[in-house]
């Protein structure tokens, strides 16, 4: 396993993080059957896990907790908070009431006393930067929270973000949590230069791009991927997109190949090979899964191959733009653009 540094924290990560959104009902996950895939990440070298409050509801944060227990202190914890949990209309987004409430809510499932890094999992356009921002400085300085960060955030909306922190003398996001793989590169354009810009920490997620480089998904083949289930427009292969999608898994595949690695091992060194990358965030349902992703740890792809790839996939491109999770407001609702 490799190590880099979070940001300029200081803080050592591992290039490859455990994500938990497959620990309970959304994964069909046990507590036992996590645990067990904890305690391999971390013989594996793993020493960051992700979580978020609304994954399975609060129950992957509990599986979390329990699966640490008596050794919290040699993992960097990260979780989320703002995405909806529940119908309340208040209990969502970036506002101080709510973000003090879910705080103590993920500490209280945690079982811990602190988390290492709590990010926003989503922007909230009906809150202002200093709110929120203001809010999570003082979860630091009572020492509820150790850093915070952004998750999915456009790139203006980082810069406006590190803008108002300096404006307003309040702490900063010291990572971004955006979606990154092979087949959405649409991150290299304006994410990726803005974070190295203020010396981000970057943690990827769907690095093997929601199971379509896993080698789950080829031509002829019935996709086996459980994503498939909730998502199933996302695994239409008749689809334009997803046929375009497929050609590339196909030519990848076969790069991976004749360079002696699995699609996985190609997948997840290629995110890593980025400079502006911390981590890649891995979500495996089960241990098989687990040490097939583990394989990667220590996988460096030459330059010829990386040329290789930039020639299937181009820099900056994504094969699926309508699976971006950052598309501004108003390029969703009429309606904002022609109040």
């Amino acid at each position: 396993m490799q190590y880099r540094t979070l940001g300029n924290t200081g803080v050592q990560v591992s290039t490859l993080a455990l994500g938990a959104m497959n620990f309970g009902s959304i994964g069909r996950t046990t507590q036992d059957e996590a645990t067990a895939i904890v305690d391999a990440a971390l013989a594996g070298g793993i020493n960051l896990i992700d979580t978020a409050d609304r994954y399975s509801d609060g129950e992957s944060e509990r599986f979390v907790g329990q699966a640490i227990s008596g050794r919290r202190d040699d993992i960097v914890l990260a979780s989320k908070a703002t995405m909806p949990m529940g119908e309340e209309r208040n209990h969502r987004g970036g506002s101080r009431r709510w973000l003090t409430t879910a705080l103590d809510d993920s500490l209280r499932r945690l079982d811990v006393d602190h988390i290492d890094l709590y990010q926003m999992h989503r922007w909230d356009p009906a809150t202002s930067d200093e709110e929120t921002l203001s809010a999570l400085t003082d979860f630091q300085r009572a020492g509820k929270i150790r850093y915070f960060g952004s998750s999915t955030f456009p790139a203006y909306r980082i810069v406006q973000a590190q803008w108002a922190a300096r404006e307003h003398h309040l702490t900063r996001y010291v990572t971004e949590q955006p979606g990154y793989s092979i087949l959405q590169r649409g991150i290299e354009t304006h994410v990726l230069p803005v974070t190295e810009e203020y010396r981000m920490g970057v943690l990827v997620w769907s690095p093997l791009a929601s199971g379509w480089l896993s080698g789950a998904i080829r031509a002829g083949s019935e996709i086996t991927t459980s994503r498939s289930q909730f998502m199933p427009d996302r695994f239409d292969t008749e689809t334009p997109v997803n046929r375009a999608k497929l050609d590339a898994v196909e030519q990848l595949a076969k790069l991976a190949d004749q360079a002696g690695l699995t699609l996985i091992q190609l997948a997840l060194a290629f995110v890593t090979a980025h400079p502006a990358v911390t981590s890649a965030i891995i979500g495996p349902r089960t241990l098989d899964h687990l040490h097939s992703q583990l394989a990667a740890a220590d996988t460096t792809l030459s330059p010829d191959l990386l040329d290789a790839i930039d020639a299937i996939v181009p820099p900056g491109t994504d094969l699926a733009p309508g699976e971006k999770h950052d598309t501004p407001p108003a390029l969703l609702d009429p309606a904002l653009r022609r109040r």
